[in-house]
């Protein structure tokens, strides 16, 4: 028997907006130890006793961001592979995706244990306690899920009635009232998310109870695109058959249809980190109730939330709020209604802004750009490139271009010409100017681009060539 860790990462982590955004996702959310969630998901999944290989099932986009991540990690690599979405399907699809793979690849009855990126988890040990006797279920041809125990009566958590080992109903989020109930019920447990089961057994389940996520999912991985890195490899799954498959979750589509569920109960310190509510919970109270994180001073406050990126903020007189400062965005909230921040999410999502899908600072592949300022014609970035890192040689339509290097070295291509510049230096690329921006040093490259133009929208690209595979 072979054992194979699945992380599930991505979502637009649309309740914790403005930290969460679509190109930087609630699994990249640090916490109090200056790790992220998806840090210690792959710590989690990696200290699972013979785990044969530990796959990541995640965006396109996301790639070289969740690399990045894992490599700030103080430990050796182990066997990683990534399975590629190109476009979000929920989670039956991305399960279907890594059973398969699994099936291929290590053998029809090897164990999957499936976890979100997302989560928090306390109790390592505990957790591993419990993986191992959800194992041992799933040997025995059962999908295996894990139950918490209710700490206090969570409308926001879909909930498992259990008899033991076996499942007697999912329940949807209850209201407060039924929650209260559940609470009071030790049959009652917090539906974790988090799978455990053989990949044969699940490819049957799937096969009878959702063929339309199954079929195209299969043929997606089928002509997947497939590449390798130095210690990763991945597959890019087909567009075209991946986008036909469900959007539909594993729990609609698979566990509350079939006999053979089992559950898990554990008190591994679980948190699913849902909403702005839920993220102050993990920080320590003052005196007065209040959660703060970073350069926050209060005066009369009390029961709130308080988070700066970078700036002061003070309060007076506040009660039951929660206050969240990023460099481009303030969320201000009534405690008990953090659940609608979605609702503010998909508000900025459909009046065309991109302050719900970017950060001020953009993450890339080959490092980072922060833009400074912008106004009528003209937009000011700080760009930094890692070593070795390279831009797509491209062109733009409406703009152009000045970039001043400030610190390391800069190789660029500007039209016919190639030319190295060191600090203090710079050139203009004209509009219409295939251009190409590289670092061939050891150090990081910075420089400050000054954009001018009648347009100067991030989709304002031609790219000619790209070394990391984008269109």
């Amino acid at each position: 028997m072979k054992v194979v860790s699945v992380i599930l990462s991505g979502g637009a982590g649309s309740r914790l907006w403005p930290v969460s955004r679509e190109a930087h996702p609630k699994p990249f959310l640090k916490l109090d130890d200056g790790l992220s969630l998806l840090q210690h998901a792959l710590s989690r999944a990696e200290a699972i006793p013979g785990a044969a290989e530990t796959v990541t099932v995640t965006n396109r986009d996301l790639l070289f961001l969740t690399r990045d991540e894992y490599g700030e990690l103080d430990r050796p690599p182990g066997r990683r592979s990534f399975l590629l979405e190109p476009e979000a399907r929920n989670t039956a699809p991305a399960i279907a995706a890594a059973a398969l793979y699994a099936s291929e690849k290590h053998g029809s009855k090897t164990v999957l244990c499936v976890f979100p990126a997302d989560h928090r988890v306390d109790h390592t040990e505990k957790f591993l306690d419990a993986v191992q006797r959800a194992v041992a279920l799933a040997q025995d041809k059962r999908i295996v899920t894990f139950g918490v125990a209710p700490t206090h009566p969570e409308t926001g958590f879909g909930y498992i009635e259990a008899d033991g080992n076996r499942v007697v109903r999912f329940v949807e989020k209850p209201n407060l009232k039924t929650a209260q109930k559940f609470v009071a019920n030790d049959r009652y447990l917090w539906n974790a998310g988090m799978f455990c089961f053989r990949a044969d057994v699940m490819i049957a389940a799937m096969k009878t109870h959702c063929p339309d996520v199954l079929k195209p999912v299969k043929e997606s991985l089928k002509k997947a695109r497939k590449g390798k890195a130095q210690d990763y490899s991945y597959l890019e799954l087909d567009r075209k058959h991946f986008a036909a498959a469900e959007n539909i979750s594993i729990d609609y589509a698979v566990m509350e249809k079939i006999s053979h569920s089992a559950v898990v109960a554990t008190d591994m310190g679980w948190s699913d980190v849902g909403s702005w509510k839920a993220m102050a919970e993990l920080a320590k109270a003052d005196n007065d109730g209040n959660h703060t994180l970073g350069d926050v001073v209060t005066v009369n406050t009390h029961n709130s939330y308080v988070s700066s990126d970078n700036r002061l903020i003070g309060t007076v007189g506040i009660d039951n709020l929660v206050v969240v400062d990023t460099p481009d965005a303030l969320l201000v909230a009534a405690r008990d209604e953090v659940q609608d921040v979605k609702t503010l999410f998909e508000k900025l999502k459909g009046s065309g802004r991109d302050i719900h899908k970017l950060h001020r600072t953009v993450h890339r592949p080959w490092g980072t750009y922060t833009v400074l300022e912008e106004g009528d014609r003209f937009k000011i970035k700080r760009v930094e490139v890692k070593p070795g890192g390279r831009l797509s040689l491209q062109m733009h339509h409406h703009r152009s271009e000045h970039w001043v290097v400030v610190r390391g070295t800069a190789k660029i291509v500007n039209g016919d010409n190639e030319m190295v510049l060191a600090t203090d230096q710079s050139t203009y690329i004209p509009c219409g100017h295939k251009h190409r921006l590289e670092n061939p040093g050891v150090m990081r490259l910075v420089l400050i681009e000054v954009q001018s133009g009648d347009y100067l929208g991030e989709d304002d690209i031609v790219r000619f060539e790209d070394i990391y595979g984008r269109s």
